[in-house]
C-alpha cells in the first residue's frame, strides 16, 4: 500500500509501464476498449443492410435505426472513455495534491458505473430488437454473426466496466490508504489505548495512618 492517503506518498516518481500493465484494473480497461471496439465497428461494418427496393440501407436490428444509433454511439464514446483513463492512469502518479487523487479515484468509480448501465441498456436493446427482427428483412442472413458480436460484447462489457473499481484494487497506484495498527486496539477507535493511572491504587507519599 502507498504511504500516504490515495498513494500521495510516491506522487513524483519515475513512470513505470511494466508495473502499470500488470495492474487488474489496466487490464480491464484495455479489455474494455477492445470490446467497445468490436461492438461499433461490427455495426457499421455489417449492422446496415441494402433494401431490396432500392432505397436507403436499414438497420439489421428490426429495421430500428435507433438501435444502431445507440450502439455506435456508445461504443465510440466507450471507446474515447478508456483512452482518456489509461491517459489518467499514466499520469496519475505524477499528482501530489491529495485532493486531486481523490477526485480523479472518485471521477473512476462513477464513470465506470455510469458505463456499466449504458452497457445494461444497450444489450437489452439491441437483444430485444435482435429478437423480433424479421426473417423477411434478411433472407441471406447477411451480417447475422456480426450482430450477434455486438450484442455479446455489450453483455460482456457490463461487467469489464462494473469490475473497473479502483477501491476494490489495492495494487492500483491510487488505492486508498489505510493506516497500518502498530498493535492491538481494545477500544477499536484506531489509535494506541492507554490504561488511566487510577490514583487510588496507592495512597500519598508521606501519609500514615494514626490509631485511636
Amino acid at each position: 500500500m502507498e504511504g500516504g492517503a490515495y498513494g500521495a506518498g510516491k506522487a513524483g516518481g519515475a513512470f513505470d509501464p511494466h508495473t502499470l500493465v500488470r495492474q487488474p484494473h489496466t487490464i480491464l480497461r484495455v479489455v474494455s476498449w477492445v470490446f467497445s471496439i468490436v461492438v461499433f465497428g461490427s455495426i457499421v461494418n455489417e449492422g446496415y443492410l441494402n433494401n431490396n427496393s432500392g432505397g436507403e440501407k436499414f438497420c439489421i436490428y428490426n429495421r430500428n435505426p435507433n438501435a444502431c444509433s445507440y450502439g455506435v454511439a456508445v461504443g465510440v464514446l466507450a471507446f474515447l472513455t478508456c483512452l482518456l483513463y489509461l491517459a489518467l492512469d499514466v499520469y496519475f502518479p505524477q499528482i501530489s495534491s491529495v485532493k486531486d487523487r481523490k477526485k480523479a479515484v472518485l471521477s473512476d468509480i462513477g464513470v465506470s458505473a455510469f458505463w456499466a448501465f449504458l452497457w445494461f441498456v444497450g444489450f437489452c436493446f439491441l437483444a430485444n430488437q435482435w429478437q423480433v427482427s424479421k426473417p423477411k428483412d434478411n433472407p441471406m442472413n447477411e451480417g447475422t454473426d456480426a450482430a450477434r458480436a455486438a450484442i455479446t460484447f455489450s453483455f460482456f462489457s457490463i461487467f469489464t466496466w462494473d469490475y473497473m473499481d479502483p477501491s476494490q484494487d489495492s495494487s492500483m497506484p491510487y488505492a486508498p490508504y489505510v493506516e497500518p495498527s502498530t498493535g492491538p486496539d481494545p477500544t477499536g477507535m484506531g489509535g494506541t489505548y492507554q490504561q488511566p493511572a487510577n490514583a487510588f491504587d496507592a495512597e500519598p507519599q508521606g501519609y500514615q495512618s494514626q490509631g485511636y
